[in-house]
């Protein structure tokens, strides 16, 4: 397909899902809840840097969840695949995001660090002397990998601080079984903190899909030629966003689209093409399981009129 073909079938699919009507808005984050129910946008960055995208792509909104498989990443990168799977292992779960079951089993270690208990613990392990430098770690590997600079949307930080009654109690769990080193109230809090500013950091859809083309390009970012990833950390973040991305819908995702993928509550998805391109979509309508709706069907339909199923 050459690039009309892709703008033309990018229109098409905004046009097609754009009446979409279908769920809600992240209520149980206040903040969340105000978003445009009528913004919608996809963009595509193959790996050789062409951008192609429609609608509200310069919208900005918050990454939440899809900030988890890149700061997963970075975890690597800073401490080693030997520690990083002694906290955190690698299975899916086939439960929902905040799943606690997993810690009740004896490991008490997270199954994957897609749900919030393994990104909590992956999180305690981007090292740092303070807070500051710690987020300032994940707010410049969010700008190399999207080319610009980013601001955290304060706001949302502080709506999900003073809802985040589960993330609390899962962390306190995590601290009882000696997966996370924060013991103190303090350094708890902290650690959540951290947490909460890594899925309040503000992005648009053209950002999400550089992003998305690191992945695609083995660790290099296409526009900037900047390598974010070693080839074999890469990898294992593909691999987990393949089987664990998108929660209990993982397995449906990958017999029906056949691509690593990874959705936000807040109504951002990012699909990987490996090789190829990142493709990604927003619109903050999700369904239960906490996916945009006009989001995963309209890249479900790109990516089958394409043939991009890694298996095709």
């Amino acid at each position: 397909m050459n690039s009309n073909d892709i703008n033309k079938l990018l229109n098409h699919l905004h046009q097609k899902h754009l009446a979409c009507s279908e769920g809600s808005t992240a209520n149980y984050i206040p903040e969340l809840a105000k978003a445009n129910k009528d913004h919608f946008a996809l963009s595509v960055v193959t790996v050789d840097g062409q951008t192609f995208e429609v609608g509200n792509f310069e919208q900005p909104f918050t990454l939440q969840s899809i900030s988890k498989p890149f700061v997963y990443g970075l975890a690597l990168e800073l401490r080693g695949k030997e520690k990083i799977l002694s906290k955190v292992g690698v299975e899916p779960t086939g439960e929902a995001f905040n799943s606690i079951i997993e810690l009740e089993k004896s490991s008490h270690r997270p199954y994957n660090p897609m749900i919030n208990s393994g990104a909590i613990a992956i999180c305690s392990l981007i090292d740092g002397k303070n807070i500051d430098t710690r987020l300032s770690k994940v707010l410049s590997l969010f700008e190399r990998l999207s080319g610009k600079p980013l601001k955290i949307d304060e706001q949302v930080f502080l709506s999900e601080k003073s809802t985040a009654h589960r993330n609390r109690a899962i962390t306190h769990l995590l601290a009882n079984f000696d997966i996370i080193e924060e013991k103190s109230e303090r350094s708890i809090e902290e650690l959540l903190d951290l947490y909460f500013k890594q899925c309040s950091i503000l992005v648009d859809t053209r950002n999400l899909a550089q992003m998305a083309a690191t992945l695609a390009n083995g660790g290099v970012q296409p526009l900037t030629s900047e390598r974010i990833y070693s080839t074999d950390f890469n990898r294992d973040i593909l691999s987990l966003m393949f089987t664990c991305g998108m929660y209990d819908t993982a397995g449906d995702w990958a017999y029906s689209v056949g691509v690593p993928a990874k959705s936000g509550v807040s109504g951002g998805l990012i699909a990987v093409v490996p090789g190829k391109m990142g493709i990604a979509a927003y619109s903050p309508l999700i369904d239960h399981h906490g996916h945009s709706i006009r989001a995963e069907r309209a890249i479900k339909e790109f990516a089958k009129t394409l043939s991009l199923s890694i298996f095709s």
